[in-house]
């Protein structure tokens, strides 16, 4: 994330909070993986909070190469095949059914892309203007074109998906992509990650107003 190890830290904790209050009242399955998305992200901003301690301190070589890998593997290998699956499994509809399996490939091949990426080429995390700057010497041509499947992968299960309100959810994650993309561009992986793990709070919300939580169902029993 951008800022500090402190702002990483703290915003891990509300989102993991979150996230917990989101598995512990989820009694339908299928919505278990919908309802982790906060705390895996709150897992992801500690890991990037562990690299800002690293990176400043020039020491811990070790704990800086788990927090980097730890932060991109969530990044960039689990999201695009964890978010397809997760509104998928939500999903009634069986034509929108068959849409995201098509979406829930389509990320796998991203998520394979990425873990080549990942053991094959360098990367190398560095602070820079206040935000940390993943450098890598990933193959340039393929990069572009595999986060235009990243971003079909993540964002269109938002928009296509019949579950009340998960259509606000894909609009302020666009949103988010965009204002990234204009004023954070060289910082897109890190600061992209940040907007979306607070915006990943509106999981709870929609999960609520699914009535998947226990509490709601006891009430209206």
């Amino acid at each position: 994330m951008c800022f500090s190890a402190e702002a990483s830290f703290a915003g891990s904790a509300v989102i993991s909070t979150i996230g917990i209050a989101s598995l512990t009242k989820v009694k339908k399955p299928a919505y278990i993986l919908f309802a982790s998305i906060p705390l895996l992200f709150g897992i992801q901003q500690c890991a990037e909070g562990v690299l800002w301690i690293t990176l400043k301190s020039g020491i811990y070589e070790r704990m800086e190469s788990i927090g980097t890998y730890v932060f991109l593997i969530t990044a960039l290998v689990i999201w695009p095949t964890m978010i397809p699956l997760s509104v998928r499994l939500l999903e009634k509809d069986e034509k929108r059914k068959k849409f995201f399996t098509a979406l829930i490939l389509t990320g796998s091949l991203v998520s394979l892309f990425y873990i080549y990426c990942l053991i094959f080429y360098n990367v190398h995390p560095q602070i820079q203007s206040f935000h940390i700057l993943y450098v890598n010497d990933y193959p340039g041509a393929l990069v572009k074109i595999v986060f235009v499947l990243y971003l079909l992968a993540t964002i269109a299960p938002l928009f296509v998906s019949s579950v009340k309100k998960m259509w606000i959810f894909g609009i302020l994650v666009t949103v988010s992509c965009i204002i990234t993309g204009i004023f954070f561009a060289e910082y897109l992986t890190s600061v992209w990650c940040f907007f979306a793990a607070l915006i990943s709070i509106a999981v709870y919300f929609i999960l609520n107003g699914e009535g998947s939580m226990k509490g709601k169902i006891q009430r209206t029993s």
